[in-house]
């Protein structure tokens, strides 16, 4: 994540930051193991292409032959495929990478800020007296590891679902947090 320009700098003189989300490591794994994977795959490919090439088309390869030289030796098609498998997993790596790098999600004590984007910049805010809701979606992993997704449902907002964040649990109760103490505020005619 990166360090927050954007919420830090968009905080008004009377505004407190409550509380910042981190996205969990395992985010940082699974986008490693999209690129492990594909890599696997395109092997895996190459190496099927090599031990059925002379089954399918005949032509045993003489013994002795470099590991190099005979995959140069198969069809374009199957070397094609096997970098573009290799490449959609190298692609989804770098978009899981900027995401992580370029999304802001904080709490203030008026407002919730969930902010995207590289070059292209999408922010959505919802005041904090706005927020009907807060439920956390964690599976089995998410529990054990400490993540999971924030799903907040805001009035005429609709529902803001959060990627996934490390300590949903206490993101949600800093959103609950700031929410009394709107209202404590509020009551207090301040």
């Amino acid at each position: 994540m990166s360090n927050n320009d954007y919420i830090r700098q968009s905080l008004t003189d009377d505004e407190e930051l409550i509380h910042i989300a981190e996205f969990h490591w395992m985010y940082t794994v699974n986008a490693i193991l999209n690129m492990v994977f594909s890599l696997v795959l395109s092997l895996l490919l190459i190496y099927m292409a090599l031990r059925f090439q002379p089954i399918m088309f005949g032509a045993v390869a003489p013994e002795g032959v470099p590991f190099f030289d005979r995959i140069s030796s198969l069809h374009p098609g199957i070397k094609i495929l096997a970098l573009f498998i290799f490449l959609m997993g190298v692609l989804k790596f770098v978009q899981m990478m900027i995401i992580k790098i370029t999304t802001e999600i904080g709490v203030t004590d008026i407002r919730l800020v969930y902010k995207r984007g590289l070059v292209a910049r999408a922010v959505g805010e919802i005041n904090i007296d706005r927020i009907e809701g807060v439920n956390v979606l964690q599976g089995i992993l998410g529990r054990l590891f400490g993540y999971g997704r924030v799903m907040v449902r805001g009035m005429g907002v609709g529902e803001v679902v959060l990627p996934p964040i490390s300590q949903p649990i206490r993101f949600k109760k800093a959103i609950e947090k700031a929410r009394s103490a709107t209202k404590h505020k509020r009551t207090d005619g301040s």
